[in-house]
This record gives structure tokens, sequence and C-alpha cells, in this order.
């Protein structure tokens, strides 16, 4: 039996306490919408054929489950897309943050930077992922 490693190209192990990509999700409309930003450079996150997610918007109200599996969906779209993981979040809504929001994406292993109102310009998940990428966590940062 021959055993073999797989390394990163650089050479260098991944650390596992690094942050790894913030993005922006809109909870504003029906659905919610996840994007990414890269030098300034926001693109909307789409499912692939077959790996559909359902972002449905909970009502305010409903059950914290129902949040999480939210914010766990929108993770995994990002993470699925990005192929790395996704740890901290921008979110646009047009409602007054819920007291627990905070809880909600920590469940769903997410770290809040900011609450935004959405645009009236673009999508209000561009914005928030631009504003994400410019609030991450870098890593060695102190």
């Amino acid at each position: 039996m021959k055993l073999f490693q797989i390394e990163e190209p650089d050479g260098s192990p991944v650390d596992p306490d690094a942050p790894g990509a913030a993005i922006g999700i809109d909870i504003s409309g029906r659905e919610a919408e996840v994007a990414v930003a890269v030098g300034g450079n926001a693109v909307l996150l789409t499912d692939r054929e077959g790996f559909a997610l359902d972002l449905t918007v909970p009502a305010p109200p409903a059950p914290a489950e129902d949040w999480q599996r939210l914010f766990e969906g929108a993770r995994l779209r990002a993470e699925r897309a990005l192929a790395q993981p996704v740890t901290h979040a921008v979110v646009a809504m047009a409602s007054a943050p819920d007291a627990a929001l905070d809880a909600h994406l920590s469940a769903a292993g997410l770290t809040l930077l900011r609450i935004t109102a959405p645009n009236r310009t673009g999508p209000a998940a561009l914005a928030a992922a631009i504003l994400a990428e410019d609030l991450a966590p870098r890593p060695g940062a102190p």
C-alpha cells in the first residue's frame, strides 16, 4: 500500500482557524440573494443545476429554525460557488433587525459584520458583498 500527501499549491497547509470569505446576503425580498466581492467587484451567486437551494425569506416571527435554515442555505450556496469556507456576512434588510438576527447567523456558522438597508441603485446583495469584503478580517491580521 502506498500513501500520498495532498498539499495546497504553495505547499503549506490551510489554517483551519483562519477567517473564511465574507458574503453579502439580501433578505429584503421574498427570496434571499447571496453575493461575493473580490477587489470591489461583486457578483450574485447562484446554484448549479440540480443543486438548487430554497432561500425563501421567512416572516419575522418565524421560528429560529427557519431563519437558521435560510442562513445555512446562503452559506452553502456561497461555499459551493467559491469552493472555500464562508465565515462572515453583511445582511441587507428592509425592516428593522430582530434582536435574534445575530444568533440566527451564528447558529448557521456566520459572523455578522453589519446590517444595511437595501439601496435603490442595484441589487442590495452586491452592495452588501462589497461592504463585507471591506469589513472582513484578514488572515494574519491582529
